[in-house]
This record gives structure tokens, sequence and C-alpha cells, in this order.
């Protein structure tokens, strides 16, 4: 087994008032993995919901505003909720547990004040700020079971899927992402609805095409050094990977083009699409088509033609290679991993190297499942609740 590396940051205490299930919940934490164990609807996965909340974005079942809020019987909306942690700096020393060295703590909150309410408020240390704040504090890197068929289903579930791995690495490609989707409503809603005028579609195509090459450029950043870090993974149980963006402005950028010459023939191409897109209606141009291309190293195979359980592993290994990645990171957060119903899907032999990939790297994971047994090899190197209708309670 490798020696645990110092934890450099994570969650002393996490705090839910009026979320999904629970009217009050806290846990007290000490900076080791932790494990919830309970039965289907206990309300497991609303913690890991809101944890996955501590970053900008929509958590990650994303979700609107008023699903998240609890709602009693005959309530027609979600009442106004807030999560709340006190986040560790970096320890003192090379100690894990209750007894490490601490360093200094930051208290972090996000809610809705009113029920109803189209935006979340982020408050440090009591003091509102801008949700992209919250970087400066929390990384995040996330496995859920609606992520099973990644392989099988369309390619914007694989972009969103990648978006966020290079979200934890670099926050502003939200940004980035955000800016370009609004130039692309803004601009359909020109070419569709009227009046198309040339001026103005020339101006969001400006837009379009500079946010679409810093997307570009952020996403052949993080598939490169993906790949570099799953080829020193060998001695992992999990199945290697060869990625590949499907996309022509994210190879240009992995091939090293540069940005203006991209930019440039982005906002070229866009504006030899309209009529196209305006018959259309939609954009049929631009790194919002691309793809994530995933092949079985071993097998030589498409991830979609593999097995449930090798794809499963596949996806598993492309976190893990994230948070190894995030976790060596010199000046930025190390990564919450967020792994729900994970555990249950893996064989003995992968679920112990998970379990001592996660204490080696030094990672505060937040893991789930029906059955306390599958956290045994865990004893002693974790924290574990279990997890039931009426509240959840500390394991030992």
């Amino acid at each position: 087994m490798t020696a645990a590396a110092p934890i450099r940051s994570c969650l002393t205490r996490l705090s839910l008032t009026d979320f999904r299930s629970y009217d009050r919940a806290e846990l007290a934490l000490d900076g080791r993995p932790v494990w919830l164990a309970g039965p289907n609807g206990a309300g497991k996965t609303n913690i890991l919901e809101a944890v996955s909340f501590l970053i900008p974005g929509r958590g990650l079942r994303g979700s609107a505003l008023a699903e998240v809020g609890r709602r009693l019987s005959g309530e027609r909306q979600g009442r106004a909720w807030a999560v709340a942690v006190t986040m560790r700096g970096p320890e003192a020393g090379p100690e894990t547990g209750p007894d490490a060295g601490a360093g200094s703590e930051t208290r972090l909150g996000t809610g809705v004040e009113q029920a109803g309410a189209a935006r979340r408020v982020v408050r440090v240390e009591g003091e509102p700020v801008p949700p992209g704040r919250l970087a400066e504090h929390v990384r995040q890197v996330w496995l859920t079971p609606a992520q099973d068929r990644l392989f099988l289903e369309g390619a914007a579930d694989r972009r969103r899927f990648f978006d966020r791995l290079v979200f934890a690495a670099e926050p502003a490609h939200a940004a980035h992402v955000q800016a370009y989707e609004k130039a692309m409503r803004e601009r359909m809603r020109l070419l569709t609805d009227g009046p198309a005028d040339a001026a103005w579609l020339d101006a969001l195509e400006a837009r379009l095409a500079e946010a679409g090459t810093l997307m570009a450029e952020a996403r052949a950043r993080t598939l490169a050094a993906l790949s570099a870090e799953i080829a020193t993974r060998g001695d992992r149980p999990f199945p290697q990977a060869r990625l590949a963006l499907a996309g022509d402005w994210e190879r240009m950028a992995g091939e090293g083009v540069d940005f203006a010459e991209i930019e440039a023939r982005l906002a070229r191409a866009l504006r030899q699409a309209r009529e196209r897109d305006a018959a259309a209606g939609r954009a049929l141009t631009g790194p919002h088509r691309g793809d994530l291309s995933v092949i079985h190293l071993e097998k030589d195979r498409p991830a979609s033609e593999c097995s449930t359980g090798e794809q499963k592993a596949l996806i598993l290994n492309l976190v893990l290679a994230q948070a190894a990645r995030l976790a060596r990171a010199a000046n930025a957060p190390a990564p919450l991993l967020l792994l729900d119903e994970v555990a249950a899907h893996l064989d003995a032999r992968r679920r112990a190297a998970l379990f001592d990939e996660i204490e080696a790297l030094g990672l505060q994971a937040f893991l789930t499942g029906t059955d306390e047994m599958l956290f045994e090899a865990l004893a002693g190197r974790a924290q574990g609740f279990r997890v039931e209708p009426s509240g959840v309670a500390p394991v030992g």
C-alpha cells in the first residue's frame, strides 16, 4: 500500500438546511475520506449534491434551484435552502486524520434566500461574493450513475463530462463556455427571428470566435495532460484509454495552430454558415459540436463497444487521472472527489485499488453505497456515516 499523502485542504464541517430531504443535517469531518451507507432513497446522493454546489454551476444533478429546496406535502415549490462548510487549508505536518496539524480555516456558504429565487447567493466568511470566487477555495471532480451510459448517449453528454474535467483544472473555462453559449443563442435569434443585421452578426460571431477558441485551447490542454497522466497509470487495475477530441477547432489547438489563426478561421466559418444555420435552426459549426473519443487501449476498441463494467472502469480512470493531476498542483486547492454508487460496481481488487489511490493522493473523497461492507477496506482510514430517512449518524 502506498503511503498516504498529506491532505492540503479539506472540509471540516458540512451543514445542510432545507436541502432536498433534509430539514437540517450537520457532519463533523476530519479530513479523511468519507463514506455514506444507507438504503436507496435515504439521502446519500443529496449530501454529495450539496457538496457539489460549492463550485459554480448547477451541481452534480444539474438541477434547477427551485428543485433543490425541501418541499413538504402540499407545498408547490421548494423552500429557501443553504449549504455551509468550513474549509481547512494545507496542514502543518505530514499527518492526516483528526490529530493532524491544521491550517487556516475559511467559511463558505451558498443557497437561495427566498423560495423560487433564480440565483443562488455565495458567501465567503459571511460576505457575498460572485460564484466564480468559489474556485479559489474548492475544486471538484465527480462520477455518478447518470454517467454510466456516457459512451452510449449523444455527444452533448460527453462534452459536458469533459468540460467539467477541464473546469476543475481551469475555472475560467466555465465563463468561456457561458459566454460562447450566450452569444450563440443571440446569433441564432437574429438568424431565425430577424432582423439579421450584418454588423450585429459580425459582432456576435467575433465573440463566438474568441470564446470558442479559448474553449478549444483549454480542452486541448486538458486532453494532452490527461493522456500523459493515463500513460503513467499502468500499475493500476483500471483499463487505460486513448483519448481524442473530435472537433476541428480542438484539433487545431492540439496541433499548435496560433490562437489568432483559429479565431479568424472560426469567425469566417460562422459568417459563411449563416444561411445554412438559419435554415437548420441551430448552429452547425463551432466547438459546441465536438465530441470526446475514448478507446480501450488494450482491446483497441471504442468504449461504446466495451462491457458495462469496462466502460465504468474507463470513466473512473479518467476521473482519477484528473484528480491526481489536481492533487499535485502546487497553487490550487486539492480536489474533492465525489463518487456516487461507484464502489458497488467494482470487484474487490479494483475497489481496494481505488481506496488506496484516494489515500495515497491525500484526497478527501465522498463515497456512497447501500452496504457498509463495501467500505470494510477503509476501516481506520476513513470516516463512515449511516444515512437513514431519519437522519445521518457517524459509524464507529
